[in-house]
């Protein structure tokens, strides 16, 4: 078993993990590169990128187009090593490659582990045991404390957030992909912050912030008084080593 995988800052929420065995992609949405040519170091991925691994598991965490893009399903006319695991919102024709879940599910394919959780918007976010690696995708799981809303939904929001991540208690996780949604202004941080304080992650790779990468800077700095590795992502395509 290798002691590291690579980790792909793709764009927004995408985000694309390789371990020894798998190339795990999340909620890819933006298929136009940031440079001329078709790479992953432009941010998108190609079926050539995808056969390095020996088989490629694709999760949507639900049907939001800053998700979920079908041109996944592309992948797999040329490879027959990939499985798709869709939230059940995902509205696709069934095949065999395709798996649709709800949330507070288990998946077990060949020796990969999925546990689906739930999420304050929609959609399920994903926990994934793979070669050794633990690894959550929160999807649109974040602590949505919008400006706009009242002092009672925003506590009710609060509320839910704090209650999914109660049911990850006791989860030993490598790899955490939570929300920095510029957005919220000053209120960005608390899900990332509250994630780091509660599950404890090796690691935080901050998602949900498309172009806005200062937000991911000044989140390090935010949780810098914590004992979890903050990633700072300054562009399409960054790669992260994670040991």
């Amino acid at each position: 078993m290798t002691a590291e995988i690579d980790i792909y800052h793709l764009y927004h929420s995408g985000i694309c993990i390789k371990t020894e065995n798998y190339c795990l992609v999340f909620d890819y949405c933006n298929d136009q590169p940031a440079g001329e040519e078709k790479r992953i170091e432009n941010g998108v991925l190609t079926t050539e990128e995808l056969a390095e691994q020996e088989k490629g598991l694709v999760f949507v965490t639900h049907n939001h187009g800053d998700h979920f893009n079908p041109v996944i399903f592309d992948w797999a006319e040329e490879l027959d090593t990939i499985e798709y695991i869709l939230s059940n919102d995902v509205q696709v024709q069934d095949q065999e490659n395709r798996h649709k879940v709800g949330k507070y599910q288990e998946l077990k394919l060949d020796d990969v582990y999925i546990e689906t959780y739930g999420t304050t918007d929609q959609g399920v976010s994903f926990y994934v045991e793979v070669d050794g690696f633990n690894i959550f995708h929160s999807g649109d799981l974040n602590w949505w404390h919008w400006k706009k809303f009242t002092l009672e939904e925003r506590k009710q929001e609060e509320v839910e957030f704090k209650q999914e991540l109660d049911r990850l208690e006791g989860k030993e996780i490598d790899i955490a992909c939570v929300p920095v949604d510029h957005r919220l202004e000053e209120h960005y941080y608390l899900a990332g912050r509250y994630f780091a304080e509660t599950i404890e992650p090796e690691m935080i790779v901050p998602i949900h912030f498309r172009d806005n990468y200062y937000i991911t800077s000044d989140f390090v700095d935010e949780i810098a008084d914590l004992p979890v590795n903050a990633v700072e992502i300054t562009e399409r395509g960054q790669k992260i080593i994670f040991n």
